[in-house]
């Protein structure tokens, strides 16, 4: 399915640069941001972000990764511990 008509992005090709960025670097938190650039590419007119977030969403390789999730409640006044 066509998901952004003004850069010819498809759903395939946001799973696939997901599942890229998270083989390259299973720690790295992944906005819409790094999936554009990874496609080459940067929104024009903005109408499909909605259907895009959707998208990326549904994709379980979006989720926070576990140890980056867990260092908020790590803080302490401010600073990490250990």
């Amino acid at each position: 399915m066509i998901i952004c008509h003004c850069q010819r992005i498809t759903h395939d090709d946001i799973d696939t640069a997901i599942a890229w960025m998270r083989a390259a670097d299973p720690r790295t938190v992944i906005t819409p941001g790094k999936v554009y650039r990874a496609l080459g590419k940067r929104p024009d007119c903005g109408g499909c972000l909605p259907l895009f977030l959707s998208q990326m969403r549904g994709n379980p390789d979006t989720e926070v990764p576990p140890v980056i999730a867990n260092l908020r409640a790590g803080r302490q006044s401010g600073t990490m511990r250990g």
